[in-house]
C-alpha cells in the first residue's frame, strides 16, 4: 500500500515561510556544522607539533582519534532522547558550548591523559549534533527536496577543511597549537550569540519540544511506528554498513592526512596543512552535483533508490578502486590526486543515504532514527583512526604505512556498497514500516 508524503496544504505554506528564511537558517546550521568538523579536525592539525611536545607515538595518536569516535559514537545515540528534553533551539546551544569548553583542558594541561580526556568529552558532546542538525534542516525543507540541505550540511566537512584547517595551521605554525584550540572554542560560543538571535523550528518536522507546529502540522498527524521495524529495515541496515565504511576513510583523513602529506609524502607542514583541503574540495563540489541533480530527478519522478542508493554506491565502488591502487603509486603529486579524488566520491553518500533514511520514518521519529543511524555510522570512527597508526608504525616507511591503511579502507568500502546495492530501497521500506504499524492496528 501507497503512503503519502506531507500534502501541499495552504496552512502548510503559510507556516514554511519565505526560501530566503529556509536556506538563511539552514546556512546557519551549516556554519555550525563547520564548526564541529573543525573541532575534529583539529586534531590532524595539531598532531605532529602535540607529539613533538608529549612524546607520542603514531599508535597513541591514532588511539586518541579512534576514542573519540568511542564515545562520539554512544553521545549519538542520545539524539533522540535530546529532542524529546529540550527544543532543538536549546539543545544545540548546549551541545555547541560542550565543544566549546572540551577544548579548553589541553590549553592549560599539557598532558596525553588531558589529551584523551578533552577528545572523550568532545565526541560524546558532538555525538547527537549531526542527527539534530539534519532534523533542524529537514523541517524547512519537504522530502523531495532534502539532498541539497542534506549536501551543505555534509559539505561542512569539506568546507572546514578548505577554509578552517589551513587557517588553523597557520595559526599552528605561528602561534602554536594551544591557539588553534582557543581559536575555536571562541567560534563556538560566537555561533551560540547568533543562534539564540535568530533560530525558529520549521514546518515540516514535527516532535521537537517547544515546536510551534509540533501538534497542528500534517507532518505530526502521521502515527510513530515501532522501532524495530524501522531499524531492521533492508535499507537501514545496508545503509548503516556503507557509511560506516566511508566515514571509517573519513575519520582517518581528520586523523591522518596531514601527517600523511607532511611524514609520508615530504611535504612541508605548511603545506601539508593547507593541502588538507584538496580532497575536500573534491568532495564538496560532488556532494553538491549529485544532490542538486538527485533532487531534481526526485522531483521528476525518478525512484529513490535510483537517485539515494545506486548513484552513491558506485560513487564508493570507484573511490575503492582508486584507493586500492594507491599503494603502486610513487610519485608524492599523484599519491595526493589519488587521496583526493577517491575521497571526493566516497562522500557522495552521506547527504544521499541520509535522505533515504529520513523517508523511511515517519516525521516525528526523525531525529531518532538519523540518530541511531549515524551512531552506526561512527562506528567506523571506533577503529580506522588506531588501527592507520598501528599499520603506520608496523610499516617499513610511513608512505608505505599510509599507503596500506587507505587501501584496505577502499575495499572495505567496496564491498559494502555492494552489499547497500542489493538491500537498500527506500521506496519499498517505506511502505513495509508503515504497513506493518496499519496491520498490527487492524488485527482483530
Amino acid at each position: 500500500m501507497a503512503t503519502q508524503d506531507f500534502p501541499a496544504s495552504t496552512a502548510l505554506r503559510d507556516r514554511a515561510g519565505s526560501p530566503r528564511k529556509a536556506w538563511g537558517l539552514t546556512s546557519l546550521l551549516v556554519a555550525l556544522y563547520v564548526i564541529n568538523y573543525a573541532d575534529k579536525a583539529v586534531l590532524g592539525i595539531i598532531a605532529q607539533p602535540l607529539a613533538d611536545e608529549l612524546g607520542l607515538r603514531s599508535s597513541q595518536i591514532g588511539l586518541v582519534g579512534s576514542l573519540f569516535f568511542l564515545t562520539f559514537t554512544i553521545g549519538g545515540f542520545f539524539a533522540g532522547a535530546l529532542n524529546r528534553w529540550f527544543s532543538l533551539r536549546w539543545a544545540l546551544v548546549l551541545l555547541a558550548l560542550c565543544w566549546a569548553f572540551a577544548m579548553l583542558p589541553l590549553v592549560a594541561v599539557a598532558a596525553f591523559a588531558v589529551l584523551i580526556v578533552s577528545r572523550l568529552l568532545l565526541g560524546f558532546a558532538e555525538g547527537p549534533s549531526s542527527a539534530l542538525l539534519h532534523t533542524a534542516a529537514y523541517s524547512w525543507h519537504p522530502p523531495a527536496k532534502r539532498a541539497l540541505p542534506g549536501a551543505l550540511l555534509a559539505g561542512a566537512a569539506s568546507i572546514a577543511k578548505i577554509a578552517i584547517a589551513p587557517i588553523l595551521a597557520l595559526v599552528t605554525v605561528n602561534l602554536g597549537w594551544r591557539a588553534a584550540l582557543v581559536t575555536l572554542s571562541v567560534a563556538g560560543l560566537l555561533w551560540c550569540v547568533v543562534w539564540l538571535a535568530t533560530w525558529q523550528d520549521g514546518p515540516y518536522i514535527s516532535g521537537a519540544k517547544g515546536s510551534a507546529t509540533s501538534a497542528t502540522t500534517t507532518a505530526g498527524e502521521e502515527p510513530a511506528v515501532p522501532w524495530v521495524r524501522i531499524f531492521t529495515s533492508r535499507t537501514f541496515i545496508g545503509g548503516a554498513l556503507l557509511v560506516m565504511s566511508v566515514y571509517a576513510l573519513v575519520t582517518v583523513v581528520l586523523t591522518w592526512l596531514p601527517s600523511y602529506f607532511e611524514v609520508g609524502l615530504g611535504y612541508s607542514r605548511l603545506q601539508a596543512g593547507s593541502m588538507f583541503a584538496f580532497p575536500s574540495i573534491v568532495g564538496l563540489v560532488l556532494m553538491l552535483v549529485t544532490s542538486v541533480v538527485a533532487d531534481r530527478l526526485i522531483s521528476r519522478g525518478a525512484t529513490s533508490r535510483k537517485v539515494r542508493v545506486i548513484v552513491p554506491s558506485v560513487g564508493v565502488l570507484i573511490s575503492g578502486v582508486l584507493l586500492f591502487l594507491l599503494p603502486s603509486i610513487g610519485t608524492p603529486a599523484v599519491a595526493v590526486l589519488v587521496v583526493s579524488v577517491g575521497y571526493g566520491f566516497a562522500t557522495t553518500v552521506f547527504p544521499l543515504m541520509n535522505a533515504a533514511i529520513s523517508e523511511i520514518c515517519p516525521p516525528r521519529q526523525t531525529a531518532g532514527t538519523l540518530g541511531v543511524f549515524l551512531a552506526i555510522m561512527a562506528i567506523g570512527g571506533l577503529v580506522a583512526p588506531y588501527a592507520t597508526g598501528l599499520i603506520v608504525d608496523a610499516a617499513a616507511t610511513p608512505a608505505q604505512g599510509y599507503a596500506t591503511a587507505f587501501q584496505i579502507l577502499g575495499l572495505v568500502a567496496s564491498v559494502c556498497a555492494v552489499i547497500a546495492l542489493v538491500l537498500a530501497d527506500p521506496e519499498r521500506d517505506k511502505m513495509l514500516v508503515r504497513r506493518g504499524l496499519v496491520d498490527e492496528t487492524t488485527r482483530p
